[in-house]
């Protein structure tokens, strides 16, 4: 049977251009997109997850995209079975899977592996969700001191979630994981790089735009449709305007904060990314999307060994 080839995987922080790049991937080896983002799942929040448009998805197919109510929870872990099965379809019609996104769990998840066990307890995530920031992670300190000095202080999500599986396993999160078998796929990641001043210019230029094709609207109309708490609820974008429509600040500090936040999340995805040695870096300054395109296709192309 003939060998499956490389899937490719673009990488790049938010704002950084990876919609038209993989689409003109996508057209150049007859391919077709499957999304990496963990907030274009959530159905309604187009705008401000900046979700491939309509006229974008009919010039070529992506998956899993809108596959989510504002209320559901959608893990790592099922995120890799849609994702196994949509590269087996992909496959069996001759199409390239082509994964596209900046969520760096999902990428772990699907290449390298998730433990199948320890899934959401509502009551234990309650009752860590309930403690101050200091204590979550003190306390993962203290049971799992490698997890610990690996993860950021500040995150949360990840803190809560390692505290979640030592308590139900009585194992360390890593090593959980570490037992986990990856996909039977070959991946490359390519990932798109911009002078940092450019990126935060065009993360602030991303959200003035939003804004002028309707953000503002769009959240109104979720805003009863969003339970606090849940990913969708604190997404970027989306809590800064809720919290304005709240009455809690004023538009302009809003949209500031937006601008903020989103910029810090960019630093920490960079950070992230420069600690994978497998990323093939492009700079994107100067180069079209088909020509970073043909890049990628020249290197998927390439023999190895």
């Amino acid at each position: 049977m003939r060998a499956k080839p490389p899937i490719p995987i673009l990488l790049g922080t938010t704002a950084s251009g990876k919609t038209e790049v993989a689409i003109a991937l996508a057209q150049a080896v007859d391919g077709e997109i499957i999304s990496m983002d963990a907030r274009a799942i959530y159905r309604g929040m187009d705008i401000g997850t900046a979700k491939p448009t309509l006229e974008q998805r009919r010039r070529v197919p992506h998956h899993l995209i809108d596959i989510c109510e504002l209320n559901e929870t959608f893990d790592a872990y099922q995120f890799r079975q849609r994702a196994a099965k949509t590269i087996e379809d992909l496959f069996s019609r001759g199409k390239l899977p082509i994964f596209v996104g900046g969520t760096t769990l999902y990428l772990k998840a699907l290449t390298e592996g998730l433990f199948e066990g320890a899934g959401a307890d509502p009551r234990l995530r309650a009752e860590l969700e309930a403690l101050p920031l200091e204590a979550l992670y003190e306390q993962l300190r203290q049971v799992d001191p490698q997890t610990a000095r690996r993860l950021e202080p500040n995150d949360r999500i990840r803190i809560t979630r390692a505290l979640e599986v030592f308590r139900q396993t009585g194992q360390s999160i890593r090593t959980l994981q570490a037992q986990a078998a990856p996909l039977p796929f070959s991946f490359k990641k390519f990932g798109l790089r911009w002078p940092r001043h450019m990126l935060y210019e065009r993360i602030n230029r991303r959200v003035e735009l939003m804004l002028e094709q309707g953000l503002q609207e769009e959240v109104k109309e979720l805003l009863d449709k969003f339970t606090p708490g849940t990913p969708a609820y604190k997404t970027y974008g989306y809590q800064e305007l809720i919290a304005h429509y709240r009455r809690e600040c004023s538009l302009a500090h809003a949209v500031e904060k937006i601008k903020q936040h989103t910029r810090n999340y960019a630093k920490r995805q960079l950070t992230w990314h420069r600690k994978d040695p497998q990323i093939v870096w492009l700079d994107v300054e100067g180069h079209t999307p088909q020509a970073l395109a043909l890049r990628i296709k020249h290197h998927l192309e390439a023999p190895t060994g």
